[in-house]
């Protein structure tokens, strides 16, 4: 098995390593995204396209839970990993696995049973509730498949192996493809069949995933001496997993509200913003992975005390990041105009400019959210996840007030929304370098 051990050799290189397979394997999801939602709108029609995408929120929300519980779980595996403390990571699988699949189970569980509630609640047209309700019905099912990937994907790289998940991860997509073509174009079974497709696709990459993690690491099969409940383990898994699902929980959150404010705008900036965010998205996902890949870094050495090796891994880290952000704020700025006109019409003038300023804003201020994904990723792996859901709370609570402040004011406008989401960034960085530089007991 390809295992990277990150405390010892290049720092740069092994870095690099393990963040491209995470980078490769948000292009695939993004990759199928697009697929998925053209499968959609083409061969079932309108009406199953708004419903999908009328679902979208509601399924990112209830899976972001799932990917906090189980991010926060592989930094506890990269500790125990440097610490090379075997007996307390084998205990920690069986302790997380429990607690994180029993979850799954009733987040299941209760949003079936409160589906047709909740599809009011979020004032979904009468002509596409059915079609939602279908979709969403068959897209939960499948909640506990999208666990057991998630749980045995960092699992993995949490003790150094980023590769594995990327493998089973473009098996799945391919799969998703083909039957989203067999089940909507061969057997007519609409958006019922792209919901059945998406399940069946993460059922079959989750248990792949954990069959393969059970043939390739026999040392970490947990035995009967393994399976207690250790209050010292379970309390340091809470406090990482409950930390990162509430700051995955709250971030999705705060983009509700910042998509609240952009609607009062009109129609045009919705259009311009829905676009713009895509590619926006897209644009800066590689510094995210990077900021997990160097989270794993941290917790390994920070789990074998290698606290002058975590020094040089900020600093070369950093550069990394400057170096990519620069190309990418580069690369955005100057192309803004074409990236748009992939999604709108030539002919929509306005609401490719709107997009344009959007993206030239936010395109300038890459390194901010770079930085930002680093302090995430850091605080974590040294078990103060408290300090990465403050920076998230200070980041998205001033974007969310500076931009309706600022909106409001008549000379600034729609702009005011652009500028607050770079300005809370900052607020954060600053905030989180100081604190980092003030804690003299931290790496």
């Amino acid at each position: 098995m390809i295992q990277q051990d990150l405390t010892t050799g290049s720092i740069t290189s092994k870095l690099w390593l393990f963040a491209l397979p995470l980078m490769l394997g948000n292009v695939l999801q993004q990759f199928y995204n697009l697929i998925d939602t053209w499968i959609v709108g083409k061969y079932i029609g309108s009406d199953a396209l708004a419903a999908v995408g009328s679902s979208y929120s509601f399924m990112t929300f209830l899976i972001s839970i799932i990917i906090g519980l189980c991010l926060g779980c592989s930094a506890f595996f990269s500790i125990c990993i440097g610490q090379k403390n075997y007996d307390k990571l084998r205990n920690g699988i069986f302790l997380s696995f429990t607690m994180i699949g029993v979850i799954s189970i009733l987040l299941s569980i209760f949003s079936i049973g409160t589906l047709h509630p909740i599809i009011r609640l979020l004032q979904v047209p009468e002509t596409i509730h059915n079609d939602m309700y279908t979709y969403l019905f068959y897209i939960i099912l499948g909640l506990f498949g999208t666990f057991l990937y998630n749980y045995f994907a960092n699992l993995l790289r949490g003790i150094g192996n980023s590769v594995i998940p990327l493998l089973f991860l473009g098996l799945a997509v391919l799969l998703n493809v083909i039957l989203d073509l067999v089940f909507v174009v061969g057997f007519h079974l609409g958006i019922k069949g792209a919901a059945i497709a998406t399940t069946i696709s993460q059922y079959c990459s989750g248990i792949g995933l954990a069959i393969c993690y059970y043939k390739s690491y026999s040392n970490l099969h947990f035995k009967k001496q393994d399976c207690a409940w250790r209050k010292e383990t379970i309390v340091q898994i809470l406090s990482l997993s409950g930390y990162t699902c509430l700051q995955q929980s709250v971030m999705n959150f705060g983009i509700l509200l910042v998509q609240g404010i952009v609607n009062s705008f009109g129609a045009s900036v919705m259009a311009a913003f829905a676009v713009a965010v895509k590619i926006d998205t897209i644009a800066y996902m590689p510094v995210q992975d990077f900021g997990n890949a160097f989270s794993t870094f941290v917790a390994q050495n920070y789990g074998a005390k290698k606290l002058h090796r975590i020094q040089e891994g900020i600093k070369k880290s950093l550069v990394s990041v400057t170096a990519f952000c620069f190309c990418i704020s580069l690369t955005i700025f100057v192309f803004s105009k074409f990236f748009m006109g992939i999604f709108i019409s030539s002919d929509q003038k306005e609401i490719i400019g709107i997009g344009v300023q959007y993206l030239r804003v936010e395109g300038s201020c890459y390194i901010g959210i770079g930085i930002l994904f680093m302090l995430y990723g850091y605080y974590r792996a040294i078990n103060r996840p408290q300090m990465s859901f403050i920076l998230t709370i200070l980041s998205l609570g001033t974007r969310v007030l500076l931009a309706y402040v600022l909106s409001r004011v008549s000379w600034i406008g729609v702009m005011g929304i652009w500028v607050a989401i770079p300005i809370g960034w900052l607020l954060a960085d600053v905030y989180g370098i100081w604190y980092m530089v003030k804690r003299k007991n931290l790496p």
